[in-house]
């Protein structure tokens, strides 16, 4: 009794410990718990008798099942070995028709292999020809035909062949045409509208003026971003406008190629922001230079013109550089030759600077330029060997790019040096011609006062 007292308190902890839940609603005594075991006890086994009553009763059913399943084997076997043997007999049958084609072929292999290589080539130019936003639908026709060309079961028919010839006629024949039609082209803001395109050729298609790019993967015109010089966009404006006649246009003969680099090499303004602060202060020095250049050309004529009236009265002095001169010669009527020279001496010294204000900024301008751009390309060629040791020096166009931006300051101050040195040179030589004048004047004066005093 108390052995099995025991148990029943086992069971019910190993009951309580798989989930309280069961008896959280109420509690149970242990001989209310030993006697819902024994009551599951007796249903499993009235249960399992079921079972087992069950299969006896359709065993002799499973016996007739088995039966049959042998049978069918038995049917399926034979069926294969007829298979088997039609499939071997069909197998020969089929390589001496084959053999008998290849024989009946003759030269016409040959001549669908020619066709078949020509469906591939012609599909491959016309996926990339702008004449395909015209003729969509004959790329698909040259892919089932090339299939059918490699097939050995399918014969292609005469028309299909001479559709053939006719798709590569016209191909050439559109490649002579400047046609006019509408169709949807996705503009630079990347919306889609419809427009009125012109194509040119195999070459080149334009609308509104400007030029656009056919992209295969999408069979769509886009406009490109960049245009060409305003002289190309000019002719293509007028060629839209025209009905008939002859008419310059730019023609892109690579069908793209030639046009998309041109649209990449940057412009001036991009050239010179490529400089970047050393550029901007090389073209401000240009500026400076530029502007004191015409402003002493400017100034020095003015002189120049005084200076040529003057000589042609040098009874009365005017406010010039030679007026200055000749009134210290007026002024001093019986001064000798020595007092007189030393005195206009003097004058043509005080002169003279004048003459040549600003003129050494230009020259340092003209020496400064040059040297700013080589502290440029240095600092280029610089930042280009960081970019080569982080990246490699396996993609060429980094390099190129690097020395090309850093080669940008020295063109700059070669463009800047170059005309101020020029200008300088002018500049001086006005000058020089002034200072010249002053000195022959002053000269004639003294080769007077000496004669009449030694007469």
């Amino acid at each position: 009794m108390i052995k099995n007292v025991f148990k029943a308190a086992v069971v019910a902890a190993l009951a309580l410990g798989i989930g309280n839940t069961a008896f959280a609603a109420q509690a149970v005594s242990l001989d209310e718990l030993l006697q819902q075991v024994k009551t599951g006890r007796v249903k499993d086994a009235a249960e399992n008798q079921k079972r087992i009553e069950e299969f006896q009763a359709a065993r002799g059913r499973q016996q007739e099942l088995l039966r049959q399943m042998q049978a069918e084997q038995t049917r399926q076997e034979q069926l294969s070995v007829q298979l088997e043997n039609a499939f071997e007999a069909n197998d020969a049958q089929i390589i001496d028709l084959e053999r008998a084609l290849q024989e009946r072929l003759g030269e016409l292999k040959e001549l669908f292999g020619v066709l078949q290589q020509a469906a591939g080539d012609a599909r491959g130019n016309f996926e990339t020809s702008v004449t395909q936003i015209q003729f969509p639908e004959r790329t698909d026709w040259l892919t089932a035909f090339a299939q059918k060309m490699g097939s050995t079961t399918r014969m292609p028919t005469l028309e299909e062949i001479e559709r053939m010839w006719f798709e590569l006629q016209r191909e050439m024949t559109e490649s002579a045409k400047v046609a006019k039609l509408t169709t949807t082209v996705v503009n630079a803001e990347g919306q889609e509208e419809e427009r009125a395109v012109t194509r040119v050729g195999l070459f080149n298609v334009v609308s509104d003026g400007k030029y656009l790019e056919y992209v295969p993967e999408t069979g769509r015109l886009v406009e490109l971003q960049r245009q060409p010089q305003s002289r190309f966009l000019s002719r293509a404006e007028e060629l839209e406008s025209a009905t008939d006649g002859l008419h310059g246009f730019a023609v892109d003969p690579t069908r793209g190629q030639l046009l998309a680099l041109l649209v990449q090499s940057p412009s001036l303004t991009e050239r010179i922001a490529q400089g970047k602060e050393v550029g901007y202060v090389i073209i401000a020095l240009g500026i400076v230079a530029i502007i004191i250049a015409i402003w002493r050309l400017l100034a020095l004529s003015a002189v120049s013109a005084k200076v040529n009236s003057q000589a042609k009265h040098l009874d009365k002095a005017g406010n010039n550089p030679l007026g200055r001169v000749l009134k210290i010669a007026l002024d001093n009527p019986d001064s000798d030759v020595e007092s007189l020279e030393l005195k206009l001496g003097e004058q043509i010294l005080k002169e003279t600077p004048k003459f040549n204000t600003m003129l050494p900024f230009l020259k340092i301008i003209s020496v400064v330029a040059p040297l700013l751009g080589l502290l440029g390309t240095v600092t280029g060629m610089i930042i280009t060997f960081q970019a080569i040791t982080l990246y490699g020096a396996g993609d060429p166009k980094l390099m190129a790019g690097g020395i090309s931006t850093a080669l940008v300051t020295t063109v700059l101050g070669l463009v800047v040096a170059i005309p101020t040195v020029f200008l300088h040179t002018l500049v001086q030589s006005r000058a020089k011609r002034l200072t010249q004048i002053l000195q022959e004047e002053a000269a004639g004066m003294l080769s007077e006062r000496a004669e009449r005093m030694g007469q």
